[in-house]
């Protein structure tokens, strides 16, 4: 077991603590911080005044780009820990039993912008990722199950829908709620938000999820379909709508402070690692699709099995370093852990890695903090770029295949690339998927099973699972957040509840008549 630890992780690329006289970042004495060079005592500030040129021109450039989704968050460090045995599932050495490996978590709203309250009603995003000896493994899930849409296509609608309008700046519950309608899909996902989960009352008082399907194979090459939880022994506690809205004017950047201070005073936040796991040949058979985001699977048929739990208990060295510049990507898997034929899954694996490419360029990965464990291990063909750091050996060649002993793919003929003799192999690195659809690329929904409507789970969350208490809340939150829709909007959000149940539509529209 490696003894590489979250601390190795925080002191990557941190500087000496300053002393004495300042320099500029090439090294050379700095004469003053405080006075610019003039053409006499009054005259005009000299161009080649060089520190002054220098300081200036960094200073204009100290954002990056924020990201388009997920702009507002903050994270921590600290441990992953398995206690249970799941080898019979999994090879990935990340999660045999005693192993403990240092990470990261980064956590996130959805539509708001860097400056956002951390309360406004929103879904909220729970990114971990896992620092192994196999290389990075990360899991952008959030704090709900499912998701608004299924497919990677709608992605840009679906945030266009939640960010502001292009005329005047501002947010418009119109355009939202005309989405949601248009996109019955989203039904699911809704009712989480417009509940008690759209608004958690911390970082640390909140569940997450790894939502998407993924896979798992063991030692002997057998596969299973799984879903991350991530479960707080904080227990779960959200704010009201009327209190949300208060401490987003009062402390807009509460969660941040809250797990903070939490880390910094030695109260260190812990989740529960638990994974519902699919034997591989269920899935074709299962009452509804199991790759499809908007679903959960039913504990009853595929129970909570316990991995572990994390802890965090290391605050960021540098926020902008270590934060903002973590680059959390799906596509980050180690061998044993797969994707799947989740649509939104696999249009994020290329998403995510691109988003981090336009907003720290092409070398993102060679960042201390998106550096791998196994970083000296690192043996690849990728070559110059901006902002380059790590390079290849000088006796390494750039290309492949080649004369020297640089390497090539596992599968590859390293002596020729024949591909007349190639063998077609399955992508079992991604994901092992035996189905019966035939395996030409079309465009196509998925699959219909018995009981994919795409209400049925929404209206079993209503019926089931919130009190009558819950559901008042709900219909207040819905009707708080229908302020502003137009009139042909606002019939179709009464048919849209209506849908998921004819008392929640029924109520929605009593209660916003009074509201208007």
């Amino acid at each position: 077991m490696s003894d590489f630890t979250a601390d190795d992780i925080l002191n990557k690329g941190q500087r000496p603590a300053g002393k004495g006289n300042t320099t500029r970042p090439s090294g050379q004495p700095v004469p003053s911080e405080n006075t610019s060079v003039t053409a006499g005592q009054q005259g005009p500030v000299a161009l080649n005044d060089i520190h002054l040129i220098e300081k200036l021109a960094h200073f204009n450039r100290e954002r990056v780009p924020e990201r388009t989704p997920h702009a507002k968050g903050h994270g921590a460090f600290g441990e992953l820990h398995i206690t249970e045995d799941v080898s019979a599932y999994t090879k990935a050495k990340v999660f045999q039993k005693g192993t403990v490996t240092p990470m990261m978590g980064r956590f996130s709203t959805v539509a708001g912008e860097q400056g956002s309250p951390d309360t406004w009603r929103d879904v909220h995003g729970f990114a971990l990722r896992f620092y192994t000896e196999e290389g990075n493994l990360d899991i952008v899930g959030n704090n709900t199950p499912v998701f608004f849409i299924r497919d990677g296509i709608k992605f840009p609608d679906f945030i266009h829908s939640q960010k502001r309008l292009g005329t005047n700046g501002l947010r418009d519950a119109d355009m939202q709620w005309d989405f949601w309608t248009r996109n019955p899909e989203s039904a699911h996902q809704v009712t989480y938000l417009m509940g008690d989960r759209g608004t958690p009352k911390s970082t640390r008082h909140q569940n997450g999820y790894g939502s998407h399907t993924f896979q798992w194979v063991n030692e002997e090459g057998e596969a299973f379909w799984v879903k991350y939880h991530f479960k707080s022994r904080q227990g779960v506690e959200n704010f009201t709508d009327e209190e949300a809205t208060t401490t987003a004017g009062q402390n807009p950047d509460c969660h941040r402070e809250d797990l903070y201070n939490a880390i910094e005073e030695g109260n260190y936040p812990i989740w529960d690692v638990k994974v519902q796991i699919m034997p591989l040949d269920e899935a074709e058979k299962y009452r509804f699709n199991p790759f499809d985001l908007t679903k959960v699977w039913s504990k009853k048929d595929y129970p909570l099995h316990d991995v572990g739990y994390f802890v965090l208990n290391r605050n960021p060295r540098n926020f902008f370093a270590q934060i903002e510049q973590v680059a959390l990507d799906p596509s980050n898997i180690v061998p044993g852990v797969g994707l799947s034929p989740d649509k939104m899954l696999q249009a994020r694996v290329f998403a995510y890695a691109d988003q981090q490419r336009y907003r720290i360029g092409a070398n993102y990965k060679q960042l201390p903090v998106n550096q791998p464990q196994n970083v000296d291990e690192v043996n690849t063909y990728e070559h110059e770029g901006s902002m380059q750091f790590l390079f290849n050996a000088p006796e390494d060649p750039v290309y492949s295949p080649n004369r020297h002993d640089k390497g090539t793919g596992v599968l590859d003929d390293a002596a020729v690339n024949d591909r007349s003799q190639l063998e077609t192999t399955t992508a079992a690195e991604l994901y092992i998927n035996p189905e019966s659809h035939g395996s030409d690329l079309v465009r196509a929904p998925y699959v219909r099973h018995a009981e994919d409507d795409d209400f049925v789970q929404a209206r079993d969350l209503y019926e089931n699972v919130y009190d009558d208490a819950a559901k008042e809340r709900l219909v207040t939150n819905i009707t708080n957040a229908m302020a502003g829709v137009s009139e042909e909007t606002e019939e179709r959000v009464y048919e849209y509840w209506t849908n998921v149940h004819p008392a929640l539509g029924q109520r929605v529209r009593e209660v916003y008549a009074e509201k208007k």
